[in-house]
């Protein structure tokens, strides 16, 4: 142990540089600072400090040209001159470590929970590239979550990469805490990303709470941070991930949200030079999206997965807006949470007729996937007829599917509610029983008369 953290301290003071490149300031413009005596020096990505006094700001190099570098920064510009001094820096090293479980970390592997912490001793590309994809396994096996929904009819597999998309204030946060607790994994990773400062200390403590933290990893980059920290939360998250993986054990990696790391991604690349012309984002977009997703999933070799949850914020429930349309191309798998179904009451408000998982059908048995059928079709039927239903315009005993679906409702309706520990198997078997239930309840209403819905 004592020498571990030897070799930590000793990587970290190595890391040390005594000699720094220094330019001047030439000009100051819509957020940007144009520095002189750089350009040779300086490498996209690079950080600089502009240096007022005692006091400094932190840039980074997102543009470079005959002029000299540019650097976008990170707070405000007030007391920046012409003539300032701009010593250059290069990337600080990300190490990811063991000893991260249990702590709150900045996109650059600094402690943000008032504790120190070291850095581990190999350092990590925030943007390495994924795999080779003729090497990966194939998706594993399903992993417990602790909610019906998603342990029968909607299941999530050892590196599968899905997609939750929805509004606000229809139960994503309250969804992402409950798969971070009841999900099967070694390690949970979880970026934060552009996320408000109360939330993130609430997310922490009140939502994982301790029993969480002992298996948790929290990358945080707030809403006040520069767009250039808040793209990295995701990167610096996905690497943290990749740490884990290569040592063998199971991650399940939890981005929320994607949308805020695309509109990071946005302030960048625009203050880069490049023309956000695809439906309001810059055409690297796609790349960014992709470049992220792809890293995650199978491992190869001897290891291990990692099962990604990316969260997408869609305005009005728009399926369709740029973010969410690219992200489903390279997913495994979307859950769409609805508005209305969390108005009435429901939660997960997941809505199973938008959602899929592409695990499936090979995540089940034959039994379990005819349930699984059994049940969106009984859904799918009472949708398309909801509303004669609710108005009083149809008749019990008119069409026999609609009839089963009528009766079957209420009891899919109560099972898709349920969060408990007793695993896939159990849920099945209440799924059945609630199948089941259906057809005991149209008997009833033949006998008795129609129940009112």
């Amino acid at each position: 142990m004592t020498q571990n953290v030897f070799d930590k301290m000793t990587a970290a003071v190595q890391d040390l540089r005594l000699i720094h490149k220094v330019g001047r300031v030439l000009g100051v413009s819509a957020g940007m600072v144009q520095v002189g005596g750089l350009a040779e020096a300086a490498r996209v990505g690079d950080r600089a400090q502009i240096c007022i006094g005692a006091h400094q700001i932190e840039g980074e190099v997102v543009k470079l040209d005959v002029a000299g570098a540019h650097l976008l920064v990170d707070g405000t510009l007030d007391g920046v001159s012409i003539g300032d001094r701009v010593r250059l820096d290069p990337p600080p090293k990300f190490a990811p470590d063991n000893g991260w479980i249990g702590r709150v970390i900045d996109p650059d592997g600094r402690p943000i929970d008032g504790r120190p912490l070291l850095p581990g001793t190999v350092a990590r590309h925030l943007r390495a590239a994924p795999p080779p994809p003729h090497e990966r396994r194939a998706m594993g096996a399903r992993l417990e979550t602790g909610l019906a929904v998603f342990n029968t009819l909607l299941p999530i597999v050892q590196g599968q990469r899905i997609g939750l998309f929805a509004g606000s204030g229809v139960g994503k946060s309250t969804l992402l805490a409950d798969l971070a607790r009841g999900m099967t994994a070694d390690v949970i990773v979880i970026a934060l990303v552009g996320e408000r400062g109360r939330e993130v200390r609430h997310f922490v403590q009140e939502i994982l709470g301790v029993k969480g933290m002992q298996r948790s990893v929290v990358v945080a980059a707030t809403s006040d941070r520069a767009p250039q920290v808040r793209r990295r939360c995701a990167w610096a998250a996905m690497a943290v991930a990749e740490h884990f993986r290569d040592a063998g054990q199971q991650v399940l990696l939890i981005v929320d949200s994607v949308t805020r790391f695309c509109e990071a991604h946005r302030e960048v690349a625009v203050a880069g030079g490049e023309s956000a012309n695809l439906r309001g984002y810059p055409a690297s977009t796609g790349p960014a999206i992709a470049g992220l997703c792809e890293r995650a999933g199978p491992g190869v070799g001897h290891m291990g997965d990692i099962t990604a949850v990316f969260s997408v914020l869609v305005a009005g429930s728009d399926m369709d807006e740029p973010v969410a349309d690219m992200l489903r191309g390279v997913l495994d798998g979307h859950v769409v949470l609805d508005r209305d179904i969390a108005e009435r009451g429901r939660f997960p408000a997941v809505d199973l007729l938008r959602s899929v998982s592409r695990s499936l059908p090979d995540a089940a048995s034959n039994q379990e996937n005819k349930m699984i059928a059994q049940a969106r079709a009984h859904m799918g039927t009472y949708d398309r007829a909801a509303l004669m239903i609710q108005s009083g315009l149809y008749t019990s005993g008119s069409d026999r599917n609609i009839d089963s679906a009528v009766a079957c409702q209420p009891l899919l309706e109560e099972f898709l509610t349920i969060k408990d520990s007793r695993g896939h198997l159990a849920h099945f078997a209440k799924l059945r029983q609630t199948l089941a239930g259906s057809g005991s309840r149209m008997k009833t209403e033949s006998r008795a008369g129609p129940i009112a819905i």
